[in-house]
């Protein structure tokens, strides 16, 4: 019998499906719908650190300074009584959902900097959240701030949260940094138990006619899975964290590849939302079914087989592979 448990930030867990932080996670209606189509825990969407900031009203001054100046500024953010829900609601579904399903349930905070905001992960904790993760997204613009300050500040963020909490605590990046591997192992001797690789950033598009930046966000496609497969692989034996791959899962061939790059867990969102909750029960079945083929009995004896540790040719996922790649478009060339 295949046995397709794995264990995530100390949580045993019946599959290695997990579903991404998303909208999906805003009805407990969906997140019932998502139990019973297998997947193995959710993550909820993120609660915002402006959203907590705005509550004590710290937000309303900084959006308003200089507005009579600039009043179009205030277009770019969006009315925060009318983003997703206050904190208060968000605790309270997390109470729902613990009493309502039998997976866990992972909060989810989304912040750049240290301060008083993070006491919510505590009350998330008394909540009855299982575990946290920790979204990081951030733009920095300011020409004074460097690529070591940037860093030191995830990791004081990591350490102050971690003082919060007894859970474990999980923390999702970006690819966006210049020695991944040296801020992963800052991360988790800072308190991080797991990493998520990677957070999507918005890419904003422009109207050339209206002169508007548009804010918008497009699904993600299988091809953008090579990038989080190259880094979970490269991490996967070299840090005493568990790794988690989210980006471009759509198949069940997708979740099979971050298994043996060495993810503990993937966290598919856009396959969930392009398809329909029912993707995770076919998505499953073929993990299932792969494994029959090819005679693998557990996910365990899957994980890693293809990190950068276990395979033939290690610098294959480094600059060694880059020529080669090239090269490979010599004779496909059309005149």
């Amino acid at each position: 019998m295949i046995d397709l448990t794995t264990s995530y930030l100390g949580l045993q867990l019946k599959n290695p499906l997990v579903a991404a932080a998303s909208p999906l996670s805003k009805k407990l209606s969906n997140v019932r719908k998502l139990e019973d189509a297998g997947v193995s825990a959710v993550v909820m969407y993120s609660l915002f650190e402006e959203q907590i900031s705005h509550e004590s009203r710290a937000l309303d001054y900084f959006l308003s300074r200089g507005t009579e100046s600039f009043a179009e500024a205030l277009s770019y953010f969006p009315e925060m009584e009318h983003y997703n829900i206050g904190p208060d609601e968000y605790l309270n579904l997390i109470q729902k959902l613990k009493s309502s399903i039998d997976i866990p349930v992972i909060a989810s905070l989304n912040g750049v900097s240290t301060g008083g905001w993070i006491e919510y992960a505590h009350r998330m904790q008394q909540a009855g959240a299982d575990a946290l993760e920790l979204n990081i997204y951030y733009i920095p613009t300011d020409f004074d701030i460097t690529s070591k300050d940037l860093e030191q500040s995830y990791v004081n963020l990591v350490s102050d949260l971690r003082k919060q909490i007894r859970i474990p605590l999980a923390v999702k990046l970006s690819p966006f940094f210049t020695a991944l591997p040296s801020l992963a192992r800052q991360l988790v001797e800072a308190g991080a138990g797991g990493l998520v690789l990677f957070n999507r950033f918005y890419q904003p598009d422009l109207d050339i006619e209206m002169l508007e930046v548009i804010p918008s966000l497009e699904l993600s496609t299988s091809s953008e899975l090579r990038l989080p497969l190259r880094w979970v692989a490269i991490l996967y034996g070299r840090i005493s964290a568990d790794l988690a791959l989210t980006t471009g899962i759509h198949s069940a061939e997708d979740i099979i590849k971050g298994i043996m790059a060495g993810a503990s867990v993937v966290q598919p969102a856009s396959a969930l939302l392009r398809n329909g909750i029912h993707w995770a029960k076919e998505a499953l079945s073929g993990i299932e079914e792969w494994m029959e083929k090819f005679e693998y009995e557990s996910v365990r004896q899957m994980r890693g087989s293809m990190s950068q540790q276990a395979v033939a040719e290690p610098a294959a996922f480094e600059r060694a592979n880059y020529m080669k790649a090239l090269t490979s478009f010599d004779n496909r060339i059309i005149p």
